[in-house]
């Protein structure tokens, strides 16, 4: 079972007061995590995949877009933006905070806005 399928990640409820576990994340993106922010990133990461985000890969360990899965298969997946991220972690940042707010309907606090 991957964090897609977990059916516990159904059940978790983000608590946006926990900015302990967006600095864990923002200290380390793509790092061995705790218990609880593991559960936070399945929740993050879990549900159909149509209109999913996810990092597209344009040059091996260089490059990554943003985009979204399309709602039918074998369509074209359209990118979310022009940004280019050379940096993996950055772009899992990136996408962190876009799925903070859909899934909280809160902004992160300031200090939390810019990239690693």
């Amino acid at each position: 079972m991957d964090h897609t399928s977990d059916p516990n990640a159904m059940r978790y409820v983000i608590d946006p007061n926990r900015l302990d576990l967006v600095d864990e994340f923002r200290t380390s993106p793509l790092g061995i995590h705790s218990p609880d922010l593991r559960a936070l990133l399945a929740k993050m990461r879990w549900g159909r995949a149509q209109g999913r985000l996810v990092l597209v890969v344009l040059e091996a360990g260089k490059a990554w877009r943003l985009s979204r899965i399309p709602e039918r298969r074998g369509d074209p997946m359209p990118f979310v933006d022009d940004r280019i991220f050379t940096s993996l972690a950055e772009a899992e940042w990136h996408v962190f905070k876009i799925r903070w707010q859909a899934m909280t309907g809160i902004s992160l606090p300031a200090e939390y806005q810019g990239d690693l």
